[in-house]
């Protein structure tokens, strides 16, 4: 539980009482984290999960072991995380041979230097644009980043932290700024706060907001504005 007083902190605690503390993260290491987000499509962490745990199972997901399976065999297991499993199949092998031969297999220690370089390694691979990287660094323990969920960007500007722009990018970067002047560097609080916003925008704070269930209506600017 946080001891600050800040109204991101008490918002973040009433979402732990409703949601429970969440737990460390299911994924750390850069390369497994990349290789789960291509076993489902549309990617959710249930259909990711599904393609994620056959392919371990079945073949592995180290880079040898991804390389040495033909797509073939690849994609009757991604299917079961979802459509394009051929494609999907592809972006796997394009991962495992960069992190293998470039990396020498060692992707998070390529990333544990500058930051700069780290993000421009991330970005490199398939659908990996700045929201993908902060959450990788963050949730890997690189970098102490005030991550944003890429499809929950909504949450924390309904909540009052950043404004809405006219570009993603520029929306996002809005809330990744309002979080970051909240919470500082810290790891721990940044990645709980990651997690529970997560989980908001996944169960109640949707794109069709469910208030009538939210713990937090009486801090959130969305609601205030729409219910007056």
């Amino acid at each position: 539980m946080s001891k600050d007083s800040s109204r991101l902190a008490s918002i973040l605690d009433r979402l732990a009482a409703f949601y429970g503390e969440p737990g460390p993260p299911h994924l750390t290491d850069p390369y497994e984290i990349l290789v789960f987000n291509y076993c489902g499509y549309p990617a959710s962490d249930a259909s990711c999960a599904k393609g994620f745990e056959a392919l371990k199972r079945e073949i592995g997901i180290r880079p040898e072991d991804i390389l040495s399976a033909p797509v073939s065999k690849l994609a009757p297991l991604l299917r079961l995380g979802g459509m394009i499993p051929e494609g999907r199949a592809e972006r796997l092998k394009e991962l495992a041979s960069v992190v293998k031969e470039e990396f020498n297999g060692d992707l998070n220690g390529a990333l544990r230097g500058d930051l700069k370089e780290a993000r421009k390694i991330l970005k490199r691979f398939h659908s990996i644009g700045d929201p993908g990287a902060d959450k990788i660094l963050l949730l890997s323990g690189i970098a102490p980043i005030a991550a944003v969920p890429s499809n929950c960007v909504r949450t924390p500007l309904r909540l009052g932290f950043g404004e809405e722009k006219k570009s993603y990018s520029s929306s996002y970067r809005s809330a990744q700024n309002a979080i970051s002047a909240e919470l500082g560097a810290d790891m721990r609080r940044l990645t709980r706060a990651y997690l529970l916003l997560k989980r908001h925008g996944q169960e109640v704070c949707k794109e069709t907001p469910r208030c009538e269930r939210c713990p937090v209506t009486d801090l959130c600017v969305y609601y205030r504005a729409t219910n007056e």
